[in-house]
């Protein structure tokens, strides 16, 4: 089969759970194996534990991926498989939710592991440091003593390090954990020589430890010094900070496996006439099924029957409920308030909107962003590099005619104190927090790599109706004319549309109910199109439409004039009034604008509408004039946006119909509304579950945060490298505390990560 036959094979999707992991450069390793697969696109997130695989079903199968991860050293476990065979019988949400399940069971274990041997080698490590530092309390054979409690540390609470190490080397490769057990290994090794074959192991032998002091130790003593307190001690702290970093992943991914298991467990379904309870997963698109107050909709459906407010904040982040009522679409996994809604399901298992949102937050935080690859390229060469300079540092000390004792300390040293564990979490430990809060707040980022398009973007781009505006029309202005108040034109034109669906007449039968206004039946209703309706009402003939009396034709030129639809009512062929109506601006878009200006953007307004209302909806939310570009067709939108972009700009654009989709794709930044369309949302990078453009800064700010903490992360792992390395090299440093600043240094980049978590 040849190469283009293969690719025109649907892909399959695999998710698995991956165990051994200990640094980025596992993660990365694995990766590549499974890439080298044909047909087989992976990605692998150390943070999450996980890799996401598209493959060829064709010439790969389940196992086989397994296996690969396997043969690489570590252990692998299918969380879900949403190929087609698979996914006709599977809810994504459900079946996701088990995948992290069995993440979480691993992890859990793991952490359990580790604070068991953190707590057994940190009781046996304060005698092995209080013996080695304190003169006063070294017996006549205290360097067996503590030779004895070491071994057990560095065999037993090390063999995580060593094991890793071993078998990175059998398939050619150096990480993390290599430099951390050569580091141990030699000052095991270089103490049990001591000890065996030096003078170490007489009776009677003292030693006093310092921290800063050529070879870590008082005195040029050559073979009477021995290393075991640097090994427990290093080991130790290792240990204590991954336990910390296991804690944090298990913490930053909360909102991922939150979204996977929120949804509706059961369904009560009507067939027949009876409810009949069943698991959510087994609805079908069609089926009707019934939600109480108090529980929450088991898929995405339409209202057939009943009225209530429904609360939505766990899919847009908004705490205010919302009213549904017969016709309004309502989303699974929210729940129903007040009333009793028949539902009619009309999105099911990895369709529905939940289901949406917890593949597009996998995403992001499976895929890598430019500078996380970069610095995996970097790590690469940064291990190898390393063990170079620790012999360089050993070869000039010896050199120079220091001690052999000081040489191999500052040796040593050197192996612990650059290992870039820090620089590995620096990244993805943000990315993994920034996604699963923005997705707390309703807000899906699509990938890490939108975190410097928000940085770089200058110059925002609106869409006007559903962006700006509500899209819905409402009315605005009356202008009775004489004789007549604005209530008897409002009351005598509501009754005539009060059987109408069209946005106008529903935009005026709503103020007059709003006014508490009671219509009058009319009869004999009829619709001309493009002039209008007219009813008998009351014995009168009431018109409402554009044809307008002589003396009504100023009044409606300046309302349209001003962006606004006039429409003429009049009475057995009298004028009454005129109402003016047009689309609502959302309470919060003035708002919005005002903090896309904080941060350095520049908004436009593009809209196919007519200027007049294109300015108006301007002026409302404070966006120049100048800025505006009205009645632009849908294809011209795409067109707009290149022209600001050869304009030097770097182009944020705003909408929600499939006539935004290009735009948004072409756009540097695209951010759809998430009550918009399921084009517009594909071609987006971001999704705004919300439908609040203010929605959209608050996604913007939170993008550039992400970002802010990882260069923040990265800055304090390269300084804490690139000024802690010549330290060690120099002898200065002992490496008992090089391990102890490079275990808090992981700690404290993982720690910084987690303020996202507090982001409003």
């Amino acid at each position: 089969m040849t190469t283009q036959q293969l690719d025109s094979i649907p892909k399959a999707h695999l998710d698995l759970g991956v165990t051994g992991m200990t640094c980025t450069s596992c993660a990365s390793r694995v990766q590549r194996k499974l890439n080298k697969l044909d047909g087989v696109d992976a990605s692998v997130n150390f943070s999450t534990e996980t890799a996401s695989v598209d493959y060829n079903p064709e010439t790969t199968d389940r196992d086989a991926l397994v296996q690969v991860v396997r043969d690489a050293g570590y252990d692998a476990f299918a969380m879900n498989a949403n190929d087609d065979a698979v996914a006709q019988d599977t809810d994504d949400a459900g079946d996701q939710a088990a995948g992290f399940s069995a993440v979480d069971k691993a992890r859990e274990e793991e952490q359990a592991k580790l604070k068991r041997t953190v707590i057994w080698s940190a009781i046996l490590t304060v005698p092995i440091v209080a013996l080695s530092m304190i003169p006063a309390l070294q017996f006549t054979y205290w360097q067996w003593a503590v030779f004895t409690l070491t071994t057990l540390v560095y065999v037993v609470a090390g063999a995580p390090f060593h094991r890793a190490t071993l078998t990175n080397l059998r398939h050619g490769g150096v990480t993390m954990d290599t430099l951390i057990s050569l580091g141990t290994t030699a000052a095991y090794v270089w103490s049990v020589w001591a000890l065996f074959i030096g003078n170490a192991g007489e009776p009677g032998m003292t030693m006093e430890m310092h921290p800063f002091d050529w070879g870590g130790h008082a005195g040029d003593h050559g073979m009477d010094e021995i290393y075991l307190e640097t090994v427990a001690v290093v080991i130790t702290f290792l240990l204590l900070g991954r336990w910390f970093e296991t804690k944090a992943k298990g913490r930053s991914s909360q909102a991922l496996r939150d979204l996977a298991s929120m949804g509706a467990k059961e369904a009560a379904v009507i067939r027949d006439g009876q409810e009949v309870r069943i698991p959510a997963s087994r609805i079908a698109v069609g089926d009707r099924f019934v939600v109480r107050p108090g529980e929450k909709i088991a898929t995405d459906g339409t209202v057939i029957s009943g009225a209530s407010s429904v609360d939505n904040s766990m899919i847009t982040g908004e705490s205010v409920p919302v009213e549904v009522t017969e016709g309004d679409h309502v989303t699974g996994a929210t729940v129903n308030q007040t009333g009793r809604l028949i539902v009619e399901a009309t999105r099911v298992g990895a369709d529905t909107t939940l289901s949406r949102m917890s593949e597009l937050v996998r995403q992001a935080q499976a895929g890598q962003a430019p500078v996380e690859r970069l610095v995996d390229r970097i790590s690469r060469v940064f291990v190898p590099a390393v063990i170079v300079i620790s012999l360089i540092t050993l070869g000039a000390h010896l050199a120079l005619g220091h001690e052999t004792t000081t040489a191999f300390s500052a040796a040593v040293a050197v192996l612990i104190i650059a290992c870039p564990c820090a620089l590995g979490l620096a990244t993805p430990t943000a990315i993994l927090v920034g996604t699963g809060r923005g997705a707390q707040m309703g807000l899906l980022i699509k990938g890490p790599e939108i975190l410097e398009s928000t940085r770089k973007v200058d110059t925002i781009v609106l869409d006007k109706t559903g962006t700006v505006t509500s899209g819905t029309m409402a009315v605005d202005a009356i202008e009775p004319a004489a004789g007549f108040s604005a209530d008897d034109v409002l009351r005598l034109a509501a009754s005539v549309e009060v059987d109408s669906e069209h946005p106008i007449a529903r935009a005026i039968v709503t103020e007059a109910s709003t006014k508490g206004l009671s219509l009058i039946d009319g009869q004999a209703f009829t619709s001309t199109p493009g002039h209008g309706v007219q009813a008998t009402v009351d014995g009168k003939e009431i018109i409402v439409g554009r044809n307008a009396h002589e003396s009504l034709a100023d009044t409606i030129a300046g309302f349209e004039r001003d962006g606004a639809t006039a429409v003429a009512v009049s009475i057995d062929g009298e004028p009454a009034g005129v109402i003016s109506v047009r689309d609502t601006i959302k309470p919060t878009s003035g708002q919005a604008i005002e903090e896309f200006r904080s941060l350095g953007l520049t908004p436009y307004l593009l809209t196919g509408d007519n200027a007049g209302a294109a300015t108006w909806a301007a002026r409302q939310v404070g966006i120049d004039e100048n800025n505006v570009m009205a009645s632009v067709m849908p294809e011209d939108k795409v067109t707009v946006v290149e022209k600001l972009q050869a304009e030097g700009k770097t182009v944020a654009m705003v909408g929600d119909g499939v006539n935004d989709a290009a735009a948004l794709a072409t756009a540097d930044l695209g951010l759809a509304m998430g009550s918009g369309t399921d084009v517009a949302i594909e071609a987006s990078d971001i999704t705004l579950m919300g439908g609040d453009l203010q929605s959209a800064a608050s996604a913007i700010r939170l993008s550039r945060s992400t970002l802010r903490i990882i260069k923040g992360n990265l800055f304090w792992a390269f300084a804490y490298n690139v000024l802690l390395i010549p330290v060690a090299a120099s002898g200065l440093l002992n490496p008992m505390f090089a391990g102890i600043a490079m275990a808090f240094s992981s700690v404290f980049v993982v720690t910084n990560s987690l303020r996202l978590n507090r982001f409003k």
